[in-house]
């Protein structure tokens, strides 16, 4: 038998400082029983961040020929492809081919070798590449429960996440 995601409900006051945009989120979130919670909050931050009126969550792991989340435009091409994680730089270029903006936002422990390894690959392709720091990732992921009310300010290069449990900073620099 299968096992089931589980299912997070998050209501999110967003603010972001860097492009003026102020949002109330309801995001129903399904975790793939094979995802970490640093991936499903790497994924909602990445969602934060890139936070705009046709961005959406995709099938996720489940589906390997999307991305965790994308943008279409009002005639159906992908306007922006989002994947969450160390992609193979083919996945990528392949997505530069399908959408007019790729960006990954890189968010491990093994994230720094993965971009020593690729690094040179990435950077003859037009996606934008992010890296979350790793232990702001942890931080963010002890917040979790299954129904939360959160606060992110998003200025510069970071966000600051408050929640009824705690809170804590993420910060993400550009490779």
């Amino acid at each position: 038998m299968a096992l089931k995601p589980t299912i997070y409900k998050l209501k999110i006051a967003l603010t972001d400082l860097n492009r003026n945009y102020y949002d109330t989120l309801n995001l129903t979130i399904a975790q793939h029983p094979s995802e970490t919670l640093e991936r499903m909050m790497a994924r909602i931050l990445a969602f934060c961040i890139n936070a705009q009126e046709s961005l959406s969550f995709t099938k996720g792991l489940s589906t390997a020929e999307e991305p965790d989340l994308w943008a279409h435009t009002l005639d159906g091409r992908i306007a922006l492809w989002i994947d969450v994680g160390e992609p193979a730089s083919d996945r990528i270029k392949k997505a530069t081919r399908l959408a007019q903006t790729v960006k990954v936002y890189s968010f491990n422990s093994k994230s720094n070798i993965w971009w020593i390894q690729e690094q040179e690959k990435f950077n003859q392709l037009t996606a934008l590449i992010f890296q979350f720091q790793w232990k702001d990732i942890q931080a963010l992921a002890k917040l979790v429960q299954r129904t939360m009310d959160i606060s992110v300010t998003i200025t510069e290069n970071s966000a600051y996440v408050a929640t009824e449990s705690g809170e804590c900073e993420v910060g993400w620099t550009p490779l």
